[in-house]
């Protein structure tokens, strides 16, 4: 067993263009149907009874799918129109109930809550975002980069001697680690905040939190010879291009090179010829040569930055979008993916799982999150464009699937986690298309006002293709981590405290010039509020310059705060904004309490914190329409918008919760959960599943 992270763990070392990546990376936090994969008449497994008394196998054969961001409202509209038919016949069978998630009900939150058994004051993962309260500076929650501590140098180049690491901030220990400690044979595919992913002797490939190339969450290169006139992309870089004679010459930057003094970045070459006449150009990179016409994807091309001559060298793999050739060139390219087949950190245990995984069904995705909601929020690509861009990473998934699929079904015991990540990124970025109550609903145009049900539907088939090809006596559980709801107004909560007193600027600041917490006073200054959820106290003897005494003032401040923020309505419709202003130190449990935020506040249904607010910037109105494309959203109030379970075996527990499914999962095998998780068994020991296994 193993804890990862650091209680007070340091900020991520700023470097050029931190500003741009931390907005970037936030943008999953704040702002992040297949032909032919029908299955016709599909037998269900039967749900078998043991007499009562009897005990499980310890050996069992067990699949969790893992549907991010599912909803039971939206699943419930779909099966109501009969388009759910796999899902439909196993729910018959089986069961389904609401799941309760997390507070907040983040992902990267709520799927610790999930892996760990514990709530944030047991794992230490309270919000995307986190802050460093004797630097005061933000970071990114789930996992940190430390760079070399010593060099070997020999002139212009320094060699790495010592110190330089990638660390999981996630505490706690994960439940397959104590599963294949007894031996169980286990693949955890993609699951989030599990990058690095934890040591241990399952397969397993890091999700949500892997880094690009870069070590960012993902910077695309949009290359034209017609830039806009606002250059500066979240998650994005525009590169402008020259064509002369039909011909375009470029690099597209790199990661930087630190054996090299001076870090400077590298780079990979890149020359377009252009067909004079057709709507098309010839390609070549490093020693790859193809040809795309304009609206077609390139396969995936493997990209190299030269780092020490002869000794190192880095690679990537990324693919090529040519969206048009003429009146304007426009050129779309992922951001660079760290390459499974020789990766540059780490992604999988073993270290070979991620090559046997490309060389059995090719190059894929290894960024957490794949789908560009960012190219789309820029207005790089357009509505088409994302659906096409999303529909592949769809495809790609539903082969992984199958593939994991067969490994499993030759298993005579065993666990498989399957991740996918669709239904999340879609409703993020389409909810706007299908919900007139958006403030973006009509600039949609009416296009895709169904994208959100077709992606249902292709799940339902994922679906049906596990049942058909897993036995009878596997158990199957389908859950998500959270739900789904428009997100139609935004808040930004620094400006609310500011507006009301308990935030002050220093002197001379503007109120347009703050952010990540800078500009502050901080001797006047009693609550600020950075993340999407988490609202602080500025306390004494914990924050660098607290004021806030932690006894009787503390306790009097948090009470005012939780009493205003409950009652705040909407000057637009009087609706009320907060519907619960948690108190941590009441809802959380574990040794990393003391570290989160003292408030989560759970805003109503429609409602959300603000990206500005998040990175601690201060805009003039504290609630504003949100006419971001990124529409709909989860930050909310827990019962707000809870998740789905769906088992082959009846769940006993009235009110199921993500905390409760680790302990679940461990008892299923034979094993005791650990002391510090907080949840129990969702199944009834006297109703289970046929299990096949030593019994």
């Amino acid at each position: 067993m193993s804890t990862h992270g650091q209680p007070h763990p340091a900020p991520a070392t700023q470097s050029t263009g931190w500003r741009r990546s931390a907005r970037m990376a936030t943008r999953k936090a704040v702002a992040v149907v297949v032909a032919g994969w029908a299955v016709v008449g599909l037998t269900l497994p039967t749900v078998a009874v043991l007499p009562a008394g009897a005990q499980p196998p310890t050996h069992p054969k067990v699949v969790v799918i893992g549907f991010d961001g599912m909803d039971p409202v939206l699943l419930d509209r779909f099966r109501a129109e009969g388009v759910m038919p796999n899902i439909e016949r196993f729910i018959q069978q089986g069961d389904y109930k609401e799941l309760g998630t997390a507070i907040p009900p983040q992902s990267p939150v709520a799927w610790s809550n999930f892996i760990t058994g514990q709530d944030p004051g047991g794992h230490g993962i309270f919000d995307f975002i986190h802050r460093d309260p004797q630097t005061m500076l933000p970071f990114l929650s789930t996992s940190q980069a430390t760079e070399p501590t010593d060099y070997i140098r020999l002139g212009k180049w320094k060699i790495p001697k010592k110190g330089g690491d990638v660390e999981l901030l996630r505490h706690g220990t994960a439940f397959w680690e104590l599963l294949a400690e007894a031996g169980v044979d286990v693949t955890i595919f993609k699951v989030p905040s599990n990058f690095p992913p934890v040591e241990c002797e399952a397969r397993s490939l890091s999700g949500m939190g892997t880094p690009d190339i870069l070590g960012t969450y993902g910077i695309f290169s949009y290359l034209t010879d017609h830039p806009p006139a606002d250059t500066d992309f979240s998650g994005g870089r525009v590169i402008t291009v020259d064509i002369q004679d039909q011909v375009i010459t470029t690099r597209i930057p790199g990661p930087s090179n630190t054996y090299r003094e001076g870090d400077p970045e590298t780079s990979f070459p890149l020359e377009i010829v252009i067909d004079p006449v057709h709507p098309a150009a010839t390609f070549k990179v490093n020693e790859t040569e193809f040809l795309l016409q304009a609206g077609e994807w390139s396969d995936w091309v493997t990209v190299s930055y030269p780092i020490l001559p002869v000794i190192k060298q880095v690679t990537g793999i990324c693919r090529f979008y040519l969206m048009e050739v003429r009146p304007h060139f426009r050129l779309y390219i992922t951001p660079v993916q760290i390459d499974p087949v020789h990766p540059e950190m780490p992604i999988s245990t073993p270290a070979d799982y991620s090559r046997k995984l490309a060389e059995s069904i090719g190059l894929y995705y290894t960024q957490g999150l794949p789908d560009d909601t960012k190219a789309l929020e820029e207005g790089v690509f357009d509505d088409p464009a994302y659906v096409d861009q999303s529909q592949l990473v769809l495809e790609e998934r539903l082969r992984q699937f199958r593939f994991e699929l067969d490994h499993f079904k030759q298993l005579d015991s065993g666990f498989l986690f399957f991740y996918f990540n669709s239904p999340d990124q879609t409703c993020h970025m389409m909810w706007r298309n299908m919900d007139p109550a958006s403030p973006l609903h009509e600039e949609a145009g009416g296009q895709y006002p169904d994208r959100i049900r077709k992606v249902y539907m292709a799940l339902d088939q994922a679906f049906g293709l596990a049942l058909a090809e897993l036995d009878d006596d596997t158990l199957v559980i389908a859950m998500s981590d959270h739900g789904f709801s428009l997100y139609s107004r935004t808040v930004h909560l620094n400006t609310w405290l500011w507006q009301n007193g308990y935030l002050h600027l220093r002197p001379g600041t503007r109120n347009s010039d703050a952010g990540y917490l800078r500009g502050i006073d901080w001797s006047r200054t009693r609550a600020y509020a950075i993340g999407i959820n988490g609202l602080y106290l500025n306390q004494r003897g914990r924050e660098n310059r607290g004021i806030v005494d932690p006894g009787a003032e503390r306790e009097e401040l948090l009470q005012e705060l939780v009493a205003r923020l409950e009652s705040l309505t909407d000057p637009l419709n009087d609706e009320r904004v907060v519907k619960y202003a948690y108190r941590t130190d009441q809802i959380y449990h574990g040794p990393y309490r003391p570290y989160g935020p003292d408030i989560v506040v759970g805003y109503s249904r429609n409602y959300r914190g603000s990206n500005e607010s998040a990175l601690a910037e201060i805009p003039d109105e504290a609630i504003a329409d949100n006419l971001l494309k990124w529409s709909g959203d989860h930050c909310m109030a827990a019962d707000e918008v809870p998740g789905v379970i769906i088992s082959n075996r009846k769940i006993a527990k009235a009110n199921p919760n993500l905390l409760d499914l680790a302990p679940t999962i461990l008892r299923l095998f034979g094993l005791e959960p650990t002391a510090h998780m907080v949840g129990s068994d969702i199944f009834d020991s006297e109703t289970v599943v046929g299990f096949k296994g030593d019994g």
